[in-house]
């Protein structure tokens, strides 16, 4: 089981949080036009660094029992996954979504 562990930290950094930065950036822009979509499209990746820095990152300024840290990295990566998903092409959203969800499970499962 540790094997499947092995290349998760890599992919939780680069597709799930960067990832995470990026669609709630793109949801953002194309959430809606004019000079809100500017607003929208740096409040929502902040919004982002801010729940996750709060309770989901490994150094956290709350710390929450693990079994909440991880329904709220579920939540917010849902949520994410569904911008994704309306923003843009369905199945990246959903691909997102799946690979945000096994990574999450797996980091929870195999967490010290």
């Amino acid at each position: 089981m540790r094997a499947l562990n092995a290349p998760n930290p890599a992919i939780r950094f680069f597709v799930v949080e960067l990832g995470g930065l990026a669609a709630a950036a793109y949801w953002g822009w194309e959430a809606t036009s004019g000079p809100g979509r500017w607003y929208l499209a740096v409040a929502a990746p902040v919004a982002f660094i801010a729940v996750w820095g709060l309770f989901i990152a490994p150094k956290a300024r709350v710390q929450v029992s693990k079994q909440v840290a991880l329904a709220i990295e579920l939540t917010l990566l849902t949520l994410v996954a569904l911008g994704l998903a309306s923003a843009g092409p369905l199945w990246l959203g959903i691909a997102y979504g799946l690979v945000a969800l096994v990574s999450g499970v797996l980091n929870f499962a195999l967490e010290d």
